[in-house]
């Protein structure tokens, strides 16, 4: 993001590091990690639950069919979920820095 001038590299702060706090970081980053990933366990398995008592519910026709799965593909037209609007043109500017930056490069060679 830097390079394509969307962020501007002299307000990212600048941290000298040593071996031993680089060793410490990585360390709590992947605890971190591990809580995330333990997390996600446990809301799929939960999920996982409620969707077998569901399904156990059923009557039996129903329950039949719900335990077929749906392998039909997606629609290739298939547009991707968003939760908010788009920006209005976000993308030109992000193509637009890019030009520049290609160019920038280009007069350096």
């Amino acid at each position: 993001m830097i390079t394509l001038g969307v962020v501007d590299g002299d307000k990212v702060p600048k941290y000298e590091l040593t071996v031993e706090g680089g060793r410490r970081l990585a360390k709590e980053y992947s605890r971190i990690l591990m809580r995330k990933h333990r997390a996600r366990q446990v809301a799929e398995t939960g999920l996982l639950k409620c969707k077998k008592e569901a399904i156990e519910a059923l009557p039996e026709g129903l329950k039949e069919a719900a335990l077929v799965p749906d392998l039909t593909p997606f629609p290739v037209n298939r547009f991707m979920a968003m939760l908010t609007p788009p920006i209005e043109g976000y993308n030109e500017k992000i193509v637009e820095a890019a030009k520049r930056q290609s160019s920038v490069k280009g007069k350096l060679r």
